[in-house]
Parts: structure tokens; C-alpha cells; sequence
């Protein structure tokens, strides 16, 4: 099963680094935030990507291109040009980088993505979201309502902390940024039937609007409600707190390996899991990701 990942916008909110790279190569631990995303997937065996590329294209095509080079310990003969690797990191994936285009909108880049997409089920997310979502159990939730499409809610973190008070002003409770127990977003980490390619009119659709609204309203969309780790990393500050809590890799238990081996996908706890998905009415608020 493919996984397209959107990550052609421009990152008008991480100016702070996107004026160089484009938004999902912002380095997060040390690795780029991309290849995180793609982690998560990786550690559940789904390693066929799609990557559709816009903004500074050029830069993401040229990190996979030498990847190796940049991730590898390697000895040089400055007389001759030959190379040997020391320690070589092994990814076991396939990544398509297709650039669908600088200013298409993120429905218009699934669209014109269709030639790869329209003979199986497939997954979606943006390139700017990390999370511990059990994909498997994602894509287990998706086959059983057999509708056209499966968006991951979550929960965000409130920005501020909490406090509660009494009448005569004096403190109850405080609660130091929790999570918002009524509210649910659009987290990404999308299941999609091909047949929902067709909802999907031109370059300027978005994606959040018509193509989703329209599914929704034909009851062809399903939610799939994640309690665990989600951070959506759109804000200098969030990739900084994101860097402190740790990477994607150390969450999930690693995708990759510093060995001549093919990369051991680690075991999961299953008493961590997040617990049972279910159904409920959901209206669909416009990410302004890309």
C-alpha cells in the first residue's frame, strides 16, 4: 500500500526556516521531519512513498538522492575517488518524489498523483505531523466501515495552562497545558479508496474543503479518534519542544538501524495502544498546512 505525504507548500509560519528548505525537511532531532513521518509508517511495513513535492523541490530530491552520503561513514582515496562505508544505515524503502506543481493546492496535488493511485486503497498525511497512531489498527478500522475515506482526529494541547478558580478568587486548580477535552482536529494520517480521487475537480481544489466536505455529506467519510502523541509542527516553538521531548524514532522504538542489516522494525507494546477508534459526526475545519 502507497503513502503520499504532501509536502509542496510553502511554511509561511516556520519562515524562520523555509525562506532555505521547504517546511518537512526542518530538522526535528536531528533528521528531517519528513523522513519521521515516513518512520511512522516504516515501523508498521508500509515503506512505499509518494512524496508530492512543490516548494524547493529541488532540495528534497537532492537529500534522498544522497542520503547515503549524508548518513553513512565512509573512507575516500583522494588519488582515485574510490569509496568504501563504514557503518551504513539501511532503509528498505521505496520513495517516489513527484512535483506536483508550486502553487497547486494540497486536493490538486493528490489529484495529479491519480496515475500512481487509482488501483488501490491508500494512505495520506500532511508533512508537517508527527504522531504514535497505530496504523495498523488505522487501516484494520477503515476496511471494516468499507466507506471512501478515514481521517485521524486528535486532540490538541492547549498553548496555555489552566486555572480554575473560586468566588472569592482564590486558585482550586491548576493545570499546566493539558489537553483540550472537548475539541478535535483534523491530525491527518488519512486512509482513501481511490474512487475518492474523483471528488477531486482541479489544481485549486483543497483538499479540507470540497473533496472532504463532500464525502462527509454522503456519508463516505469516517473518523478515527487517536488519544496518543500528536504534534502538528508548524511553529518554530512546536519544532523546538518537539526536539526536547524526543524524535519520532526514539517514540516508536526505531525504524532504523547503524548496520549492514536490513532495519528491524521493533515489536509493539501492546498495552499502549490507543484505545478502540470510533464513529462520530465531524465537521472538517481547513488545515492551513500548504
Amino acid at each position: 500500500m502507497k503513502t503520499v505525504i504532501l509536502a509542496g507548500g510553502f511554511g509561511t509560519r516556520l519562515s524562520e526556516y523555509t525562506d532555505d528548505i521547504p517546511k518537512p525537511m526542518v530538522p526535528i532531532g536531528g533528521m528531517p521531519m519528513l523522513v519521521h513521518i515516513m518512520g511512522i509508517y516504516a515501523h508498521y511495513n508500509y515503506k512505499d512513498f509518494v512524496l508530492a513535492l512543490g516548494y524547493k523541490a529541488d532540495r528534497v530530491k537532492s537529500y534522498f538522492l544522497n542520503y547515503y552520503t549524508l548518513h553513512s561513514d565512509f573512507t575516500i582515496d583522494m588519488a582515485t575517488g574510490e569509496r568504501s562505508t563504514i557503518n551504513r544505515s539501511i532503509l528498505d524503502w521505496k520513495v517516489t518524489l513527484m512535483n506536483t506543481g508550486l502553487n497547486t493546492m494540497t486536493g490538486g496535488r493528490l489529484r495529479r498523483l491519480e496515475p500512481l493511485l487509482k488501483h488501490e486503497t491508500f494512505m495520506c498525511t500532511y508533512g508537517d505531523g508527527v504522531s504514535n497512531v497505530d496504523i495498523n489498527k488505522l487501516i484494520e478500522f477503515h476496511r471494516r466501515h468499507g466507506k471512501l475515506v478515514t481521517m485521524t482526529l486528535a486532540r490538541p494541547s492547549a498553548r496555555f495552562g489552566v486555572v480554575e478558580t473560586a468566588k472569592n478568587n482564590s486558585v482550586k486548580a491548576f493545570r499546566e497545558k493539558p489537553v483540550d477535552s472537548e475539541g478535535w482536529v483534523n491530525a491527518g494520517f488519512f486512509v482513501m479508496e481511490p474512487g475518492f480521487l474523483k471528488l477531486i475537480k482541479s489544481s485549486e481544489t483543497v483538499l479540507e474543503r470540497e473533496p472532504l466536505e463532500t464525502a462527509a455529506a454522503h456519508g463516505q467519510l469516517m473518523a478515527y479518534r487517536h488519544e496518543g502523541f500528536w504534534k502538528p509542527m508548524d511553529m518554530k516553538r512546536t519544532c523546538r519542544i518537539s526536539t526536547r521531548c524526543g524524535t519520532a524514532t526514539q517514540r516508536l522504538g526505531g525504524w532504523m538501524r547503524k548496520s549492514d542489516r536490513r532495519p528491524h522494525v521493533s515489536s509493539r507494546d501492546h498495552h499502549s495502544r490507543p484505545r478502540a477508534p470510533q464513529c462520530l459526526e465531524i465537521s472538517i475545519r481547513a488545515r492551513n498546512v500548504f
